[in-house]
């Protein structure tokens, strides 16, 4: 009886190993990342600990659980064939609509902007955005495969898939600002790969460069350089999030002449402690004043610990999990799962370097967090299924490869 109970054991783990298929070095890539994450959320949650008169292993078991729920996730995931993504990402799309116009009005404050709504059951705070998001590019790319033929048309084949990029970054933007933009850029270039007319992005870029433009100019103007001082400004430029926006594209523009903003100094001196080598695990000193040092600094606080060897590392998983993924863009033979895949991983790349960039100081100060290795969250579990989403696209070009392999041995042996 003890022999059978071992086989089936064995069976069962075998069993869970074959339906495992997928892209093996994505696979190593989640596992690598969310080991990081550990380490990392472990070393920087020492403060947050102490505000909420929690121990520090409370949270590394809090993200493990995150990590495990994530990774489960991942695998139903990419079971689902894809093109059943096609069908789903219609009601998503439609639910995400009135989800972020909700939260606009009525989702819960935190950091003085409206971009989660609690869940009552669970009393999990859940970020809209990181569904739209999902859906916008699920959907996006169901659009892009069945326009084709008339994407170079303006109002056949250019309007329908222009359309929710401009809704759903709409609805991002007012809480959200980063995220938009970053979401509207990642829509752009899907629209380029999928051969939409030059001229028709050119305008669409054009159009959105001007509140930009315009918000650059309000952060100029109302700048005294001679002073080195930002000047009041006018209540209409106070409303909602502006202020904010101005605010930081101050600190960014005239870093060389005043002080730059507490978060950047901060993950400065992170960084510049950490050196090439880094102090080594756990041995952090900037966690203890950056803010948000398991999130939005959770790069920083990486630095710091295992140096720029460390930094590089990470930086060279991300671009190695978009180059795995351009590699199953190019083998996928239908066009849905090739935009799909491409989509959703350009928009956790650019997600990912955003956030690198923001702590090396090379853009301002942003609310995006690193997929996968900040601590866990809505925002991690929908990167999960985003994963699980690409993994399933590898694993349908896995079988029509591994198809078409046994045709040809077929046909040689009955040659």
């Amino acid at each position: 009886m003890a022999s059978e109970k071992i086989d089936m054991k064995q069976y069962s783990l075998g069993s869970i190993t074959s339906k495992t298929m997928g892209d093996k070095v994505v696979w190593a890539i989640v596992v690598l990342l969310t080991m990081m994450s550990l380490l990392a959320v472990y070393s920087s949650t020492g403060t947050l600990a102490y505000k909420m008169s929690r121990s520090t292993e409370s949270y590394l078991f809090k993200q493990f659980g995150f990590i495990t729920v994530g990774i489960a996730i991942i695998y139903f995931a990419h079971l689902v064939n894809y093109t059943v993504y096609s069908k789903v990402s219609q009601l998503l799309f439609i639910i995400s609509i009135p989800l972020l116009i909700y939260t606009l009005f009525f989702g819960t404050n935190l950091n003085d902007a409206n971009r989660w709504i609690r869940l009552p059951i669970i009393n999990l705070t859940f970020q809209t955005s990181d569904l739209a998001k999902l859906a916008l590019f699920m959907y996006l790319s169901r659009q892009l495969s069945k326009r084709q033929e008339t994407i170079k048309d303006f109002k056949n084949g250019f309007l329908p898939v222009i359309l929710p990029i401009v809704v759903i970054c709409a609805l991002i933007a007012p809480a959200n600002l980063s995220t938009a933009l970053l979401t509207g850029a990642t829509g752009l270039v899907l629209l380029f790969i999928g051969r939409a007319s030059l001229k028709h992005i050119g305008g669409v870029i054009v159009i959105a460069a001007i509140p930009v433009v315009m918000l650059i100019g309000f952060a100029k103007m109302y700048y005294n350089e001679s002073d080195h001082k930002a000047e009041p400004l006018p209540k209409i430029l106070t409303k909602g999030r502006v202020g904010t926006w101005i605010g930081r594209v101050q600190t960014f523009m005239y870093a060389d002449k005043t002080e730059t903003s507490y978060q950047i100094q901060q993950a400065k001196i992170a960084i510049a402690k950490g050196g090439w080598m880094g102090l080594g695990p756990g041995n952090s000193e900037a966690r203890n004043f950056l803010p948000h040092p398991y999130s939005d600094f959770i790069y920083s606080i990486i630095i710091e610990e295992y140096g720029l060897m460390g930094g590089a590392v990470v930086l060279m998983i991300y671009l190695l999990f978009f180059y795995r993924c351009i590699r199953i863009m190019k083998k996928c033979p239908y066009a849905f799962g090739a935009f799909l895949s491409l989509g959703l991983s350009f928009t956790l790349v650019v997600q990912g370097m955003a956030n690198m960039a923001v702590n090396v100081n090379l853009v301002p100060v942003t609310g995006v967090t690193l997929p996968l290795v900040s601590m866990g969250g809505s925002s991690f579990l929908f990167t999960c299924l985003a994963i699980g989403i690409i993994l399933s696209v590898a694993r349908n070009v896995e079988s029509i490869e591994g198809n078409t392999a046994e045709e040809k041995s077929n046909e040689i042996v009955s040659k």
